[in-house]
Formats: structure tokens, sequence, C-alpha cells
């Protein structure tokens, strides 16, 4: 049996985690402040499984002394760090809040760790936005989507950083703090540099979570506005995939430790909002209401994940196309309707 600690586990990616371990029989410990939309009924979703393995406690990464006790309390040999500040345009309005719990909660996390004197797995979700708006990189626009010109694998883990918007520049920290405290303390510690993922538990809105955010728009006849001319294209992932891609590294530790991978659907899964929303309305049978409004800071007109290093080093790539990630959430929206009064 192995002892994993999840911060922001009763967030969408952390609770599909913790629900994927529960059910191999591991230890799992919750760590939420339970501020999120929906965390309280995920964790309920949790508790529901009335395993002995699962524990929970309500907790802020802020708070350092809670993270220490946490770890001197028991012995874990994996952390996810999954919690976070998860919108751009949050950070414009609260950057001070942004880096506190992005920045200075990896770091918090990343002291617990090395404080515990143990080798504990580590793996941060981290964020394309760390890449910016990749100016260098052309761009050409057709009918329905933005296209790269040159990048046809998408944007590799080589790219430079330039941490654009303070969600850029609070997980760009967190990120790097991740990879130097591997090498300056041997902490076997992993970054994935995420794009869009999506899936059951997710309870998205206009800021985050735009794949469920429209899904549920579609579902209820709800108008959603669109923030540019919506050929903004990204490569979005099934969470299914993205368990995968964390457990799959983690047995890999070895030779995965001090690295940083670029997790997400790739160019097969490469998708503009416009595409999303006539996909959707030919499921559902019904137009969808749109409007649209200036473009929001930060926001690539292109962002599509190179993941060929992820397949190379430990021998990922997703399963789930974005046309049945999209069918099967639109199912699982339809199912629990009522969660979306």
């Amino acid at each position: 049996m192995t002892n994993y600690f999840i911060t922001g586990g009763c967030g969408f990616i952390g609770s599909n985690i913790a629900s994927a371990l529960l059910a191999d029989g591991e230890q799992v410990v919750v760590f939420d402040n339970l501020s999120r939309a929906g965390t309280i009924r995920n964790l309920e979703w949790l508790q529901s499984k009335t395993n002995p393995n699962f524990t929970f406690i309500q907790g802020d990464a802020r708070d350092f002394e809670s993270l220490r006790r946490a770890f001197e309390s028991r012995h874990f040999d994996c952390v996810y760090h999954t919690a976070g500040q998860v919108a751009v345009t949050t950070s414009v309005v609260n950057p001070r809040e942004d880096f506190e719990v992005n920045a200075g909660g990896t770091f918090n996390m990343l002291e617990a760790v090395r404080l515990a004197g143990t080798k504990t797995s580590f793996f941060m979700t981290s964020t394309n936005k760390v890449y910016g708006g990749m100016t260098d990189v052309a761009v050409v626009e057709h009918e329905k989507r933005y296209e790269y010109v040159t990048m046809r694998q998408g944007i590799p883990e080589t790219q430079p950083l330039d941490f654009h918007s303070p969600y850029g520049c609070s997980k760009g920290s967190g990120d790097q703090y991740v990879r130097d405290y591997a090498r300056i303390y041997g902490i076997p510690a992993v970054v994935f540099r995420m794009s869009c993922q999506f899936g059951p538990r997710q309870f998205g809105n206009e800021d985050q979570g735009w794949v469920v955010h429209f899904i549920i728009a579609a579902h209820k006849g709800r108008p959603i506005t669109i923030y540019g001319n919506g050929k903004q294209v990204r490569d979005i992932l099934f969470v299914d995939d993205l368990v995968r891609a964390f457990r799959t590294a983690e047995a890999a530790i070895e030779i995965t430790r001090g690295q940083v991978f670029n997790i997400g659907g790739g160019p097969a899964n490469a998708i503009s909002l416009i595409e999303l929303v006539a996909s959707l309305e030919q499921m559902t049978g019904r137009k969808m209401s749109l409007t649209y409004s200036d473009w929001r800071p930060g926001d690539q007109p292109v962002y599509i994940s190179d993941i060929r290093l992820a397949e190379s080093v430990f021998g990922w790539k997703p399963r789930v196309s974005k046309h049945e990630g999209v069918s099967r959430l639109l199912a699982w929206v339809r199912e629990n309707d009522g969660l979306f009064d």
C-alpha cells in the first residue's frame, strides 16, 4: 500500500486522482480548503465511498504549519500538488492572493516535504501559461481556427519561458521552485505543464474549465460569452488520461524525477472554441446563444502541447479522443443535471 497526499484533493483533478487511487487500495489523504465551487460536492462523493483508506484534512496550502503537522503525523510516499488559484482573470484582479496561493503554496508544500527528511515523490500541476504569448511562434488564421505555421507537433518543453499575466508568474515561480528543489535537495519531483483538462467532477465557469462550461451551457440552454473571435485553439485532455499520466510517471519516478513534461491532448485533440460549439449543437440538436467580447489578457491564439517527450520517457499518450471525451462529459452533465441548477 502506498501513502498519498493530495493538495486540492476535492477539486476536479484531485478528486479524480483520489478516486482512482482508492479504487486500487491505496492510502489517500486529501488536503483542501473547500473554497472552490463544487469542492464540497466532490468531498461528499469521495466520502460516500466509505473507504477506510480515505482521510480528509481541511486546510490551506498558504498555512505552512498545517502542512508541516500533516507530514509530522505520518509518512507519505507521494504528493500530488494540485491545489491552486486557477484563473488568469482572477489573478489580474487580485494578484497578491494569486501569488500567495500558487507560488507561496507550492513553496510551503516543498518545504514540508524537505523538512520531513524523506524522499517523497512530488508532482506539481503547472500550466502552459509559463510560455506566455509566444509572439515568436508564427500563427495563421483560417475560417474556424488559428494554426501554427511550423510547430505541427505543438510547443515543446524547450520553448523559452515568458511568464505572462500574474497567473503565469505565480505558476511559473512554483514550477521553477519544484525543478530547483529536485536539483538542490534531491526531492524526486516532476512538473506537469498542462493544457486544458476536462471531465466528470468538474464545475467550470467562463474563467476556468471552458470545455465543461460550454457543455453545461449547451445542455441547459444558457447563453455564453466568447472572448475574442472564437478561433482560439487548445489541445484538450480527458481526465482519465491525465490521471494515468500521473500514475505512469510516478511508477517511473527514477527516470522522470527532475524533469518537466507537457501534458495535454496534443495535435490530435486540438479544437477551437467555435468548433466545440458546432459539435455541441450537433450533439444536443439545438443552437447555442453566443455573444462576443474583447480578448482577455494572456490569451494565446493557439496553444497545442508537444507531448512526445512524455511518450518517449515514460510511455504515456492520450487514449480518449476529444470527441469521445466531450460526449462522455456531456452524458455525465445530463446524468447530474441537478448539480448545475
